[in-house]
Order: C-alpha cells, then structure tokens, then sequence
C-alpha cells in the first residue's frame, strides 16, 4: 500500500508515522453462515518462530461473517504482529487476508520495507512482551503499537540490511537440512540395532521409568526485584538441541528466596516439556550438564534423574526421541495436551546389553563428528550480530 507520508531517514519513529494499523476481530462462531467462505482469516496460534510468509490460513470466513464483525482486509505483503496470545509473533501475509482480535498489523508506506520491520520486530520481541499489560492476560493496544519506536535508516540501508541476512538465513536452512538428514541416520541406525521401543519385537528386558530413577514437576517461580538469581530451564530452550551443557544462553530469573536442592538440576538430569500450549512440543527431553552453575527449570517441565546401573544417558534419550515413543506420550487427538508424572513413570524402556547399548553410542557420537551443529550455531551467532547491527542503532548516513 503505498503512502503519502514523508520518508523518514535515519531516524526514531512511531510505528504510526510509517504505517497504517489494521485491528481485527472474531465473527460469532455459533453461525455456520459465517464460516467456510474464501476470505482469509488468521489468528496468533497459526504463528510460530519458524513463521515469515503466511499464504493461507486455518479457517476461512464468508462475506457475512466479514460484514457481520466490521472487519478490514489487508494486502499481501501486510506485517502481522501479535499483540495477545501471545504477544510478539510476527509474519509477513502473502495474501490479502483479515484477522481476529490478536493482532495488530502493519500496512507498510514507502518509507519503509516490510522485510525490513519484520526482521526489526521478530529481534524485538522480547522487547515488546514487556510492554504487554493487563491482569488476566497481558496485551498490547492499538495506542501502544502505534507509539511503539523503531530506528529507521534509508530505505537503500534497508534493502541491504535484508538481503544480507536473507543470505545468513539461506545457510542455516541448508545447516538444518543437514542436521535432519544426520539424525535420521542415527534414528535408522537405531531401529535396526533394537527395533521399535513401544512394540519391542526383539523382546528385550523392559523397565518402567519408575522403576529407573526420580521424576519430578517443575515449579511456576514468582520473579521479584534483586532476588536470589538462577539459571531457568524452560520450554524455549528444547528447540533442536539433544543436551546442554553451555548456560549462557539460558536466561536467569530472579526468585523470593532459594529453590530448594529437588528443583535444582544436576548433571546428566534429563528434563521434558510437560506443556506450554504446542502439542508440538510436548514431550520433547534433553538432557542437562550445568556443572557447577546453579540451573532450577520451570513448570512447564519435568525433570527426569536416571538412577539406574543398567541402561546409558544416550541410549535413553535417543529412545525417548523415538516416533512411537514420543505418540505413547502426548497421545493422540486431542489439540494440546499435559505430559503428567503418571504417564512418563507408566513408560516402558527396552534394556539390551549395556554393551550393545554403547555400540550405538559410538556411531552415533561418530556421526556427530560430521554433524552441522557447530556451522548452525556460528551461523546463528553471525545472524544475532548482524541484527544487533542493523537495528540497535539508527542509521544516519
């Protein structure tokens, strides 16, 4: 949509100075006359972190349900940006589409690139939950989002900024590939050594986790001013990793006093995603080495302590990853769903030969030699620089 507003050059601005802000809202879901039509209509759940160009959306409305609730359509090339449910998802729309409450979309002017804000807002998300408000749940308003101030240099910087990190982005998917054509070689190589975990077929000895060690909830910490600090496991931290044993990158959380010694981790722990609202994600485990960095994890998890002499750290996780297992876990049917102690502690493990054991051990780590995971994470380094570059200080050239 073009604009007659006036190109701002390396500068702070209010969102409301370069685009228009398009709001939206639900038509009455009990009106079947309302629903099934071709006009697209999105809501914040259909965004995720892997989301840029949305070209279709889940459900479709008819023009009486876009009449019904005054809704507005706006372009392709449209920045969608959640503002509740949660705050900070951003995409690009590859069609014209209209959306529900949650979102506060941006039609860009001439003075600025929609890859450009996309970019700039998906490095400020952080940033933009905080100014979320609200007591039942946190939101931000049409006021806030129209107040909110970016650094804009000129559109040619623009331009640049976007196709240079197009070409860091480009490697990482080809870093990815990589990645997932290695683990199904390790997930091939395991099936072959032991079978199926769930159906068993070579009848090894089985053990339930209960009967293997201790699991235990996390807990939902309140944070406060100048507590005590400590490292937070939580969900965002299971995306493509197997183990962490760098706390760096984990984000540390003030507490009204000390977890006590059951919250806090130990090396070799092994922590699931009991929920946080993604089917998707539950059921996912890692396992943790935080040395001698105090690391507690939240109540979206649960920790997982192997106290058993007969089974290996690696063969257990790689079997937890395993398809059917992962199913026995999360279930089947239901959107979203809790991964409970019950289930887990009810689990079965197949136990073969602790030297068996290690023998897949060895070629898995073997394959790890060759693994892109080191040029995916100097890839992601280099991507978070070149943001911090491009958006944290305004252009002024």
């Amino acid at each position: 949509m073009k604009s007659s507003k006036p190109q701002f050059v390396g500068q702070k601005v209010k969102l409301s100075d370069i685009c228009s802000i398009v709001s939206g809202a639900t038509p009455k879901t009990t009106v079947k006359d309302y629903w099934g039509g071709d006009i697209k209509w999105i809501t914040p759940s259909e965004l995720n972190d892997d989301s840029h160009v949305i070209y279709n959306t889940a459900k479709h409305l008819t023009e009486a349900g876009f009449a019904s609730a005054r809704l507005r359509m706006f372009p392709e090339g449209t920045v969608l940006l959640t503002t509740r449910a949660p705050i900070g998802k951003v995409a690009i729309a590859g069609e014209p589409m209209c959306c529900n409450q949650g979102f506060k979309n941006l039609v860009c002017s001439d003075a600025v690139n929609n890859e450009y804000l996309y970019r700039y807002l998906k490095n400020r998300s952080s940033e933009l939950q905080v100014l979320g408000r609200g007591a039942t749940f946190k939101e931000l308003s049409k006021k806030e989002v129209a107040a909110y101030e970016i650094n804009l240099p000129p559109l040619k910087r623009q331009l640049e900024a976007v196709e240079k990190l197009a070409l860091v982005d480009k490697q990482v998917v080809i870093a990815k590939t990589q990645l997932d054509k290695l683990d199904s070689l390790v997930k091939s190589r395991f099936v072959d050594m032991f079978g199926d975990p769930i159906i068993n077929p070579k009848n090894w000895q089985t053990k339930r986790l209960e009967s293997m060690g201790e699991l235990k909830n996390g807990v939902n910490f309140k944070s406060v001013d100048n507590g005590y600090e400590v490292k937070c496991l939580s969900v965002r931290d299971f995306k493509d990793k197997y183990s962490i044993d760098d706390m760096s990158q984990i984000g540390t959380v003030s507490l009204n006093g000390r977890p006590n010694a059951s919250q806090m981790l130990k090396n070799g722990d092994i922590v699931f995603v009991r929920s946080n609202g993604n089917k998707a994600l539950v059921g996912r485990c890692l396992a943790v080495f935080p040395k001698d960095e105090k690391l507690t994890f939240s109540g979206f998890c649960i920790r997982f302590r192997i106290e058993s002499n007969d089974i290996n750290l690696d063969y257990f996780l790689n079997c937890m990853k395993s398809d059917s297992m992962r199913k026995a876990m999360i279930g089947r049917g239901a959107n979203i769903q809790n991964l409970s102690q019950a289930i887990l502690s009810k689990l079965s493990i197949p136990i073969p030969p602790l030297s068996l054991q290690q023998e897949f051990v060895d070629f898995a780590r073997q394959v790890n030699k060759s693994r892109f995971g080191g040029m995916l994470h100097l890839l992601n380094s280099l991507s978070g620089i070149m943001h911090a570059s491009f958006f944290s200080v305004a252009d002024t050239d």
